[in-house]
């Protein structure tokens, strides 16, 4: 499949972990869940689109890998605390754990947002990161070995977004519920890191594409390498970033945007 890793970066193993991936239907997330598992992983696939996250595990079993997909809506406490309890009854512990689940927004000036937009995008962004974050830590805490917690966050959490301030806003907040947690649980054995790519393609750049015919050409004139990137190119970050090859690194916010934010 176009923009997936077929194998795991060199020297990478998670043979023998257990790695949750919310959002992982599509997109980014999809990515990440078979980069994971077609590194060793067991992967549990969560997700509100049903149909998206049985192929996703299907795509990972077809690859030689081991998959349990279950619904999930992020933002219901009841059902992200059911997934932890899944995962753990299913495979024994979360190693790993990947928040990519998320929402978009239409492009628009600030003062032109909506009420309705503002709740719909901070419920999914923020509160589905903050309420999966909950239930891992505690389980990562009750484990021996502790764990390691990878957020999506966005180029957008780091910089300004000129017509996506609440998408931005959403994306700043999840960048400061890492650093956050990073801090707090450090002596615990846990460490709490974030991903921040620009424009990927994705079916949720394609939406937008759609309905803003022409950003395509503008979206790779400001990313200074000129492209916009593969899923792939993310879900490689975040399979070093969740390794031991990156044992000394918590609290980081990692850009994988061609580098937007180094202007």
């Amino acid at each position: 499949m176009k923009g997936m890793t077929k194998q795991a970066p060199s020297g990478i193993s998670y043979a023998g972990k257990v790695v949750l991936v919310t959002g992982a239907a599509s997109g980014i997330g999809r990515a990440i869940a078979l980069a994971f598992g077609r590194a060793g992983a067991c992967v549990v696939v969560a997700d509100v689109s049903v149909d998206g996250g049985h192929m996703t595990a299907a795509l990972i079993v077809e690859a030689g890998g081991k998959a349990l997909f279950v619904k999930t809506n992020v933002t219901v406490v009841a059902e992200v605390e059911a997934l932890v309890d899944k995962a753990v009854s299913h495979y024994g512990r979360i190693d790993v754990a990947v928040n990519g689940a998320g929402t978009e927004e239409e492009s628009l000036p600030l003062a032109e947002g909506e009420d309705e937009q503002f709740d719909r995008i901070m419920n999914v962004n923020v509160k589905g990161v903050w309420l999966c974050m909950k239930s891992q830590l505690r389980q990562m805490l009750k484990q021996e070995g502790g764990g390691t917690i990878c957020n999506v966050a966005d180029a957008g959490g780091l910089v300004a977004a000129p017509n996506r301030a609440i998408y931005a806003a959403s994306k700043h907040a999840v960048v400061g519920l890492t650093r956050t947690a990073a801090v707090e649980y450090a002596k615990s054995g846990i460490r709490v890191n974030s991903l921040c790519p620009g424009a990927v393609k994705t079916p949720m750049l394609a939406r937008m594409l759609e309905r803003e015919p022409g950003r395509d050409k503008k979206l790779k004139a400001a990313h200074p390498m000129g492209r916009i990137a593969e899923p792939a190119e993310v879900a490689s970050a975040a399979l070093w970033l969740c390794s031991e090859q990156a044992s000394f690194v918590t609290g980081h916010q990692l850009a994988i945007d061609g580098g937007l934010t180094a202007m």
